[in-house]
Protein backbone atom coordinates (compact mmCIF):
# COMPACT_ATOMS: atom_id res chain seq x y z
CA UNK A 1 0.00 0.00 0.00
CA UNK A 2 1.00 3.59 -0.95
CA UNK A 3 -0.13 5.96 1.82
CA UNK A 4 0.46 10.03 1.75
CA UNK A 5 0.44 11.62 5.07
CA UNK A 6 -0.11 15.13 5.88
CA UNK A 7 -0.90 17.18 8.99
CA UNK A 8 -1.95 21.27 9.90
CA UNK A 9 0.43 20.95 12.48
CA UNK A 10 3.70 21.68 10.47
CA UNK A 11 6.13 19.34 9.19
CA UNK A 12 7.91 18.85 12.35
CA UNK A 13 4.93 18.02 14.62
CA UNK A 14 4.96 15.46 16.92
CA UNK A 15 1.39 14.16 16.22
CA UNK A 16 2.84 13.91 12.26
CA UNK A 17 5.65 11.60 13.67
CA UNK A 18 2.72 9.58 15.09
CA UNK A 19 0.78 9.25 11.80
CA UNK A 20 3.96 8.38 9.98
CA UNK A 21 4.45 5.04 13.11
CA UNK A 22 0.81 4.46 12.11
CA UNK A 23 0.74 4.63 8.20
CA UNK A 24 3.70 2.33 7.92
CA UNK A 25 2.30 -0.07 10.25
CA UNK A 26 -0.67 -0.24 7.58
CA UNK A 27 1.55 -0.11 4.89
CA UNK A 28 3.55 -3.16 5.73
CA UNK A 29 7.40 -3.56 4.43
CA UNK A 30 6.51 -4.02 1.27
CA UNK A 31 4.18 -0.51 1.08
CA UNK A 32 5.53 3.26 1.09
CA UNK A 33 4.86 6.14 3.08
CA UNK A 34 4.85 9.56 1.52
CA UNK A 35 5.06 12.63 3.55
CA UNK A 36 3.95 16.29 2.13
CA UNK A 37 2.92 18.38 5.17
CA UNK A 38 2.84 22.46 5.95
CA UNK A 39 6.23 23.81 6.23
CA UNK A 40 5.04 25.88 9.58
CA UNK A 41 1.75 25.84 11.26
CA UNK A 42 -1.76 26.16 9.57
CA UNK A 43 -3.78 25.26 12.20
CA UNK A 44 -7.30 26.76 11.61
CA UNK A 45 -7.19 27.04 7.72
CA UNK A 46 -10.20 24.78 6.97
CA UNK A 47 -10.52 23.69 3.10
CA UNK A 48 -8.03 26.75 1.90
CA UNK A 49 -6.28 26.50 -0.95
CA UNK A 50 -3.61 29.11 -2.02
CA UNK A 51 -5.20 29.98 -5.21
CA UNK A 52 -3.92 33.72 -5.95
CA UNK A 53 0.01 32.86 -5.04
CA UNK A 54 2.58 29.95 -5.64
CA UNK A 55 3.88 27.48 -2.77
CA UNK A 56 7.77 26.57 -2.74
CA UNK A 57 7.69 22.65 -2.23
CA UNK A 58 11.32 21.82 -0.42
CA UNK A 59 12.53 17.76 -0.39
CA UNK A 60 12.94 17.18 3.29
CA UNK A 61 14.36 13.84 2.82
CA UNK A 62 13.40 10.48 1.30
CA UNK A 63 9.79 10.35 0.62
CA UNK A 64 9.32 13.58 2.82
CA UNK A 65 8.39 17.32 1.35
CA UNK A 66 7.39 20.54 3.12
CA UNK A 67 5.05 22.69 1.36
CA UNK A 68 4.52 26.56 1.69
CA UNK A 69 1.12 26.11 1.92
CA UNK A 70 -2.29 24.36 3.80
CA UNK A 71 -2.95 20.82 4.35
CA UNK A 72 -5.48 21.01 1.08
CA UNK A 73 -2.21 22.51 -0.84
CA UNK A 74 0.01 19.47 0.34
CA UNK A 75 -2.53 16.91 -0.78
CA UNK A 76 -2.50 18.63 -4.18
CA UNK A 77 1.20 18.95 -4.19
CA UNK A 78 1.66 15.14 -3.55
CA UNK A 79 -0.75 13.87 -5.31
CA UNK A 80 0.16 16.18 -8.78
CA UNK A 81 3.58 16.69 -8.62
CA UNK A 82 5.08 14.44 -5.83
CA UNK A 83 3.31 11.52 -6.55
CA UNK A 84 1.91 12.32 -10.48
CA UNK A 85 3.25 8.79 -11.49
CA UNK A 86 2.02 7.11 -8.85
CA UNK A 87 -1.18 7.86 -7.14
CA UNK A 88 -0.96 6.65 -3.44
CA UNK A 89 -3.93 4.49 -2.00
CA UNK A 90 -4.65 6.49 0.62
CA UNK A 91 -4.04 9.79 2.41
CA UNK A 92 -4.13 10.17 6.32
CA UNK A 93 -4.53 13.88 7.90
CA UNK A 94 -3.12 14.50 11.25
CA UNK A 95 -2.37 13.16 14.02
CA UNK A 96 -4.08 16.56 15.11
CA UNK A 97 -2.93 18.42 18.56
CA UNK A 98 -6.33 18.09 19.50
CA UNK A 99 -9.94 17.50 18.68
CA UNK A 100 -11.62 17.93 15.59
CA UNK A 101 -14.81 17.07 17.14
CA UNK A 102 -18.61 19.05 17.01
CA UNK A 103 -18.32 22.20 15.29
CA UNK A 104 -13.96 22.62 15.48
CA UNK A 105 -14.15 20.38 12.12
CA UNK A 106 -15.76 22.95 10.64
CA UNK A 107 -12.56 25.03 11.04
CA UNK A 108 -10.20 21.97 11.20
CA UNK A 109 -7.41 22.66 8.22
CA UNK A 110 -6.72 18.70 9.72
CA UNK A 111 -10.47 17.93 7.97
CA UNK A 112 -9.31 20.06 5.23
CA UNK A 113 -6.93 17.68 3.82
CA UNK A 114 -8.61 14.43 3.79
CA UNK A 115 -11.84 16.56 2.15
CA UNK A 116 -9.29 17.54 -0.93
CA UNK A 117 -7.98 13.89 -1.23
CA UNK A 118 -12.07 12.85 -1.35
CA UNK A 119 -12.80 15.54 -4.07
CA UNK A 120 -9.53 13.51 -5.65
CA UNK A 121 -11.21 10.82 -5.39
CA UNK A 122 -9.13 8.86 -2.80
CA UNK A 123 -10.10 6.96 0.63
CA UNK A 124 -9.24 9.78 3.01
CA UNK A 125 -8.97 9.48 7.63
CA UNK A 126 -8.56 12.95 9.56
CA UNK A 127 -7.06 11.95 13.03
CA UNK A 128 -6.65 14.09 15.94
CA UNK A 129 -5.93 13.53 19.37
CA UNK A 130 -8.38 15.15 21.90
CA UNK A 131 -6.12 16.76 24.82
CA UNK A 132 -7.74 16.98 28.23
CA UNK A 133 -5.80 17.19 32.18
CA UNK A 134 -5.28 12.94 32.25
CA UNK A 135 -2.83 13.52 29.30
CA UNK A 136 -1.93 16.65 28.81
CA UNK A 137 1.12 17.12 30.40
CA UNK A 138 1.80 13.39 29.47
CA UNK A 139 5.40 12.23 28.42
CA UNK A 140 3.18 11.23 24.92
CA UNK A 141 -0.25 12.90 24.99
CA UNK A 142 -0.63 11.31 21.44
CA UNK A 143 -0.58 7.32 23.06
CA UNK A 144 -4.10 6.60 22.80
CA UNK A 145 -4.03 7.52 18.69
CA UNK A 146 -0.58 5.53 18.78
CA UNK A 147 -1.77 2.36 20.13
CA UNK A 148 -5.39 2.12 18.59
CA UNK A 149 -4.48 4.29 15.44
CA UNK A 150 -3.59 1.54 12.73
CA UNK A 151 -6.65 -0.66 14.48
CA UNK A 152 -8.73 1.93 13.77
CA UNK A 153 -8.31 2.83 10.11
CA UNK A 154 -8.16 -0.66 9.20
CA UNK A 155 -11.86 -1.55 10.40
CA UNK A 156 -13.07 2.05 8.71
CA UNK A 157 -11.57 0.72 5.07
CA UNK A 158 -12.73 -3.06 6.06
CA UNK A 159 -16.62 -1.86 6.48
CA UNK A 160 -16.87 1.27 4.19
CA UNK A 161 -15.61 -0.33 0.61
CA UNK A 162 -14.94 2.25 -2.43
CA UNK A 163 -17.87 4.25 -3.96
CA UNK A 164 -17.86 6.73 -7.28
CA UNK A 165 -20.17 8.98 -5.58
CA UNK A 166 -19.30 12.88 -6.94
CA UNK A 167 -18.70 13.45 -3.21
CA UNK A 168 -16.88 10.54 -1.80
CA UNK A 169 -17.17 9.91 1.81
CA UNK A 170 -13.81 10.78 4.13
CA UNK A 171 -13.63 10.00 7.67
CA UNK A 172 -12.84 12.02 10.81
CA UNK A 173 -11.64 9.92 13.74
CA UNK A 174 -10.73 11.79 17.19
CA UNK A 175 -9.02 9.39 20.02
CA UNK A 176 -10.25 10.40 23.42
CA UNK A 177 -8.31 12.47 25.99
CA UNK A 178 -7.39 9.28 28.14
CA UNK A 179 -4.53 6.70 28.36
CA UNK A 180 -4.40 4.28 25.47
CA UNK A 181 -5.24 1.51 28.34
CA UNK A 182 -8.23 3.28 29.15
CA UNK A 183 -9.86 3.72 26.14
CA UNK A 184 -13.27 1.98 26.31
CA UNK A 185 -13.79 1.39 22.62
CA UNK A 186 -14.98 3.16 19.20
CA UNK A 187 -18.50 4.74 18.65
CA UNK A 188 -19.33 5.51 14.96
CA UNK A 189 -21.31 8.60 15.69
CA UNK A 190 -23.11 12.05 13.96
CA UNK A 191 -20.92 15.32 14.30
CA UNK A 192 -22.05 17.50 17.75
CA UNK A 193 -22.72 20.87 18.99
CA UNK A 194 -21.03 22.17 22.11
CA UNK A 195 -24.12 24.83 22.57
CA UNK A 196 -22.78 28.04 24.89
CA UNK A 197 -19.18 27.93 23.46
CA UNK A 198 -17.31 29.01 20.41
CA UNK A 199 -14.79 30.73 19.26
CA UNK A 200 -14.34 34.74 20.05
CA UNK A 201 -11.48 37.36 20.01
CA UNK A 202 -9.63 38.89 22.96
CA UNK A 203 -7.96 42.15 21.98
CA UNK A 204 -4.59 43.45 23.68
CA UNK A 205 -2.06 46.51 23.27
CA UNK A 206 1.33 46.27 21.69
CA UNK A 207 3.86 48.19 23.24
CA UNK A 208 3.37 50.84 19.95
CA UNK A 209 -0.27 51.57 21.49
CA UNK A 210 -1.82 49.59 18.78
CA UNK A 211 -4.08 47.22 18.94
CA UNK A 212 -4.61 43.79 17.71
CA UNK A 213 -7.19 41.08 18.12
CA UNK A 214 -6.23 37.30 19.30
CA UNK A 215 -8.51 34.30 18.03
CA UNK A 216 -10.47 32.44 21.05
CA UNK A 217 -11.00 29.28 21.57
CA UNK A 218 -14.41 28.06 23.44
CA UNK A 219 -14.34 25.23 26.35
CA UNK A 220 -13.83 22.06 25.38
CA UNK A 221 -15.17 19.73 27.23
CA UNK A 222 -18.44 20.38 27.18
CA UNK A 223 -21.04 17.87 26.45
CA UNK A 224 -22.54 17.29 23.02
CA UNK A 225 -25.54 15.13 22.56
CA UNK A 226 -26.03 11.40 23.07
CA UNK A 227 -24.37 9.60 20.25
CA UNK A 228 -22.15 12.81 18.72
CA UNK A 229 -18.09 12.63 18.82
CA UNK A 230 -17.59 14.81 21.83
CA UNK A 231 -20.27 12.92 23.62
CA UNK A 232 -18.20 9.85 22.72
CA UNK A 233 -14.87 11.13 23.32
CA UNK A 234 -14.98 12.84 27.18
CA UNK A 235 -17.08 9.53 27.94
CA UNK A 236 -13.31 7.43 26.81
CA UNK A 237 -14.27 6.57 23.18
CA UNK A 238 -12.77 6.74 19.81
CA UNK A 239 -15.21 8.46 17.85
CA UNK A 240 -15.33 7.80 13.71
CA UNK A 241 -17.60 10.26 11.69
CA UNK A 242 -18.65 9.90 8.40
CA UNK A 243 -18.23 12.92 6.30
CA UNK A 244 -19.01 14.68 2.69
CA UNK A 245 -17.85 17.84 1.18
CA UNK A 246 -21.87 17.82 -0.07
CA UNK A 247 -23.19 21.52 1.55
CA UNK A 248 -26.83 21.12 1.11
CA UNK A 249 -29.27 20.83 3.56
CA UNK A 250 -31.31 18.33 2.16
CA UNK A 251 -33.77 18.58 5.21
CA UNK A 252 -34.84 21.99 3.98
CA UNK A 253 -35.38 21.27 0.17
CA UNK A 254 -39.12 20.65 0.84
CA UNK A 255 -39.51 23.66 2.39
CA UNK A 256 -37.92 25.72 -0.02
CA UNK A 257 -40.68 24.37 -3.30
CA UNK A 258 -42.96 27.04 -2.10
CA UNK A 259 -40.69 29.50 -3.60
CA UNK A 260 -40.49 27.99 -6.76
Amino acid sequence: MRILITNDDGINAPGLAVLQQIAAELAGDEGEVWTVAPAFEQSGVAHCISYTHPMMLIEMGERRFAAEGSPADCVLAGLHEVLKDQRPDLVLSGVNRGNNSAENALYSGTLGGAMEAALQGLPAIALSQYLGPRIFDADNPFEAAAVHGAEVVRKILAACPETDSDYRLFYNVNFPPVPADEVKGLRAVTQGFRRGTHFSVEPHSSPSGRRFLWIKGGEQHVQTAPGTDARANIDGYISVTPMRADLTAHDALNALKAIE
